[in-house]
């Protein structure tokens, strides 16, 4: 269905907002809190932009950009922020990418 990667959501800090991906406006409410809460916390901490995305094979990324002058943006702080939130948040992720390779790339 899909051929590359696609954006399940994202923060960005530098315009204050977030992004839910409208093919999964079907995702319930309670996933699409965590969701907005756990990157806009991120951007909060850290900076910058931060994207999840599903690759070709269903694995959820975590992508992360920043302005080439945004000398507050903090790449140590981004690594162990991302570490910090796939162990805190691991049950959701994995269920997300569940979710992804059933009814986006329909396997079974």
């Amino acid at each position: 269905m899909y051929d590359q990667n696609i954006v399940l959501c994202g923060a960005n800090a530098y315009n204050e907002k977030f992004y839910l991906n409208e093919d999964f406006t079907s995702l319930p409410d309670r996933v699409k809190d965590e969701l907005k809460i756990m990157c806009v916390l991120y951007t909060q901490d850290v900076g910058g932009i931060l994207t999840l995305e599903f690759d070709e094979e269903g694995n959820l990324n975590f992508h992360t950009e920043a302005a080439s002058d945004d000398f507050s943006y903090d790449e140590i702080g981004s690594v162990l922020k991302i570490r910090e939130i796939q162990r805190n948040k691991a049950e959701l992720l994995e269920s997300l990418e569940t979710y992804y390779r059933v009814f986006f790339m329909q396997e079974q």
